[in-house]
């Protein structure tokens, strides 16, 4: 088997530590010709002004990203307060002038803890949503008027790290699809002095941390020498937090046929399915009509 036909096997997790300056697809770009791999994706847009966790899905394991996308994730936020921006961070231009802040450290706390919960969230003018076909950010370029519909969003946990006015540091910890842009020019209104985002580094993306990221530039190097399959993460990981079922004997072969099997234990939801050696086998979902477990995704078949 020559090496470009080895390498279509290989199935897992690349966890980087994105650096500021380059965006994600730079990052999956730099994978897959480091790795000489072309299936691979990124599980969360990071801004290029933002840095941290960055999770990337090689080979058959891309199968898995609407589901690791969905993860939810942690950030460290630095937050400019007393002025706003257009694009709700410090790539765009300054509206209005400088504002005092008015507020005391507690008074901050509180008011931050409102923003707790589930709640309609508008995304930014400068994002990649779509309208009418195009993104919001080419409209907002254009000079045209972007109304974005809100949308539901869970903040799970919001706390003070940092208070030095007027510069704060503040932990997210939120579900995905949450702005944190649009939550520092939600506070900065309700302050009434305006803010906006000023640095931002993901602390943590689903199950994977800042201690399972390696740096880019070691990265790059590990693809110089070889070496880079050490840092690879198995496929099944990336659902660490899921149900998990052991299959064994003729259980595997069925499951790696695509056929139901019983639900003992009559649990709902999905469940990953893994072998003895720990490789992904599928991702399956309770029939709760049926009392049996359905495979929807199957990963491994040999």
């Amino acid at each position: 088997m020559n090496q470009e036909n080895m390498n279509n096997l290989v199935s897992g997790v690349l966890v980087v530590d994105k650096p500021v300056g380059l965006t994600s697809h730079d990052v999956v770009q730099i994978i897959r010709k480091g790795t000489n791999i072309r299936r691979a994706g990124h599980t969360g847009t990071l801004d290029p002004r933002a840095s941290g966790v960055l999770v990337v899905l090689v080979g058959p394991a891309v199968r898995l990203s609407e589901y690791v996308s969905a993860s939810d994730k942690r950030y460290q936020a630095t937050i400019h307060l007393g002025s706003s921006t257009d694009t709700y961070d410090a790539e765009g231009t300054i509206k209005g002038d400088e504002m005092p802040v008015d507020v005391t450290e507690e008074d901050f706390i509180t008011l931050l803890k409102t923003f707790e919960g589930e709640k309609e969230q508008v995304p930014p003018p400068y994002s990649a949503v779509h309208v009418d076909g195009k993104r919001a950010y080419e409209l907002a370029r254009q000079g045209e008027e972007v109304e974005l519909a809100p949308r539901m969003i869970n903040v799970y946990n919001l706390d003070l790290l940092e208070w030095a006015p007027p510069e704060v540091v503040i932990d997210v910890y939120c579900s995905s699809g949450t702005y944190v842009r649009s939550l520092a020019h939600d506070l900065g209104q309700q302050l009434g002095c305006g803010a906006h985002l000023i640095g931002l580094r993901r602390t943590k993306s689903g199950q994977f941390t800042l201690r399972d990221a390696i740096s880019l530039r070691r990265l790059r190097e590990a693809f110089d020498d070889g070496s880079w399959s050490q840092y690879l993460i198995p496929a099944a990981e990336a659902l660490g937090d899921w149900k998990t079922i052991v299959l064994e004997g003729d259980l595997l072969d069925t499951v790696r046929h695509g056929h139901r099997f019983p639900n003992e234990d009559g649990s709902t939801g999905w469940a990953r399915a893994v072998s003895e050696q720990g490789d992904l086998v599928a991702l399956l979902e309770a029939d709760e009509a049926s009392g049996e477990w359905q495979p929807r995704k199957v990963f491994l078949t040999n």
